[in-house]
């Protein structure tokens, strides 16, 4: 069983698609796959109450089905910080909960995708963070680099406090946009080998920006990604 933790230099960074992407991956080998959304801001009412679509989205790409609360037990309507969310509903996000819930689950599959929310340090509670969570996880970490402005910055001190917390990079992947958010950055070819050079982690790859069409054609992401290289460093 191997099990990666999902997190990115930023919110809206491409973490579910590149989640997505990889179970989908996974799944086309053979493998039994599982996604968990654990928490999520910004959601739609159905008529089985709130769900977020990201969530959704890893769902259907997941062959081991559970229910929608174990996937994504935390599930806020705005699109905010997950503990103001939380505070507005008098909710608060119990992270041995879902970690515990994780945990027992996780087994089921042979690889398990688990979605950070916005960056590695964003508040869930009074006193503590995504990091805190990914902590109780304890899986490799997989950090995703939206090519933007300001992303050596971003990638360092997420790389730095992801050290910090005791967790092992497996990789990282320089994402270069999304059909919903693409960028252009000058100097893309620069600034992903100044990325190479100060982060101690295995580069895995760079993803092109895909179109919607792409996207719903399929995508050989073993053409972008260093698979080989990824096992290498997790087992």
């Amino acid at each position: 069983m191997i099990n990666y933790f999902i997190t990115a230099t930023d919110t809206d960074a491409g973490k579910t698609f590149i989640s997505t992407q990889l179970l989908h991956y996974w799944h086309q080998c053979g493998h039994s796959t599982l996604g968990f959304k654990p928490i999520a801001s910004g959601c739609q009412k159905t008529s089985e109450g709130w769900k977020n679509e990201d969530a959704l989205k890893i769902m259907a790409v997941s062959n081991v089905t559970l229910p929608y609360n174990q996937v994504n037990p935390y599930t806020f309507e705005p699109a905010i910080a997950p503990h103001i969310a939380a505070q507005e509903v008098g909710v608060e996000i119990n992270i041995q909960e879902i970690a515990d819930n994780i945990l027992e689950q996780h087994n089921k599959a042979d690889y398990t995708i688990v979605e950070g929310v916005g960056g590695w340090l964003v508040p869930l509670n009074k006193k503590e963070t995504l990091a805190d969570l990914a902590r109780l996880l304890n899986f490799p970490v997989i950090l995703l680099v939206q090519l933007r402005l300001g992303c050596i910055n971003q990638a360092l001190l997420t790389a730095q406090a992801i050290e910090q917390t005791g967790l092992k990079i497996a990789g990282w992947i320089a994402n270069n946009g999304h059909a919903i958010n693409h960028t252009r950055m000058s100097y893309k070819k620069e600034n992903i080998t100044s990325l190479k050079v100060r982060l101690r982690a295995p580069f895995l790859g760079e993803l092109p920006y895909f179109s919607e069409l792409e996207i719903k054609n399929g995508i050989a992401l073993e053409t972008f990604i260093d698979f080989k290289l990824l096992d290498k460093t997790t087992n």
